[in-house]
């Protein structure tokens, strides 16, 4: 999130960061957000429903409500660890982007680096890609790659794949704000 704020300084960046919302009320993203003056909200989830497929959708009417209220036109995430819902990603589909640290197909989840060097990768990298109803599994818009190092960790890993996803993802979304990029628009 920072590093697309970063890019948006540049003035021919043709996207702004309105608002960056987050399901966990103090994390650091909404703090960088603040001190940048970007508006930021918290949603958490209502614990107090009781019924989960209740919960997550009234989480998501809030979260679709608060995207209303700010005009949003295009949803990035970015370490949001949250699966959307088929109804969500259909009403965004087309504007709704995710990066992944890893090349997709390869490593889905939420443990990609684990899984690339359990895995005896030599090649990892990271994906942006339009979200759909699967995990990870939406149309691939680029990718870039690095070596993984026999000495390699998880830690250290995810920080030279961190650097990619830094230059990546501001120029996808710089193409995706312009029409370069489109979806290939799919049915829920």
């Amino acid at each position: 999130m920072e590093a697309l704020i970063h890019h948006q300084q540049n003035p021919s960046c043709p996207h702004q960061t309105e608002l960056v919302i987050s399901n966990i009320a103090g994390v650091g993203g909404l703090e960088k957000a603040k001190r940048h003056n970007v508006t930021t909200l918290a949603i958490e989830l209502n614990t107090s429903i009781q019924d989960k497929k209740l919960r997550r959708e009234e989480h998501e009417k809030e979260i679709i409500q608060a995207l209303s209220n700010h005009q949003i036109e295009l949803v990035i995430l970015s370490g949001y660890m949250r699966i959307l819902s088929p109804q969500f990603v259909s009403e965004w589909n087309g504007r709704l982007l995710n990066i992944h640290p890893s090349l997709l197909p390869k490593y889905p989840g939420a443990h990609a680096h684990r899984d690339a060097i359990a895995d005896g990768a030599q090649i990892t990298g990271c994906t942006v890609h339009f979200v759909d109803d699967g995990v990870d599994t939406g149309q691939i818009i680029a990718q870039r790659e690095t070596k993984v190092k026999p000495d390699d960790d998880e830690e250290s890993l995810s920080e030279r794949v961190k650097i990619l996803e830094h230059e990546l993802y501001p120029l996808v979304i710089d193409d995706v704000a312009t029409g370069k990029i489109k979806a290939n628009h799919f049915e829920s």
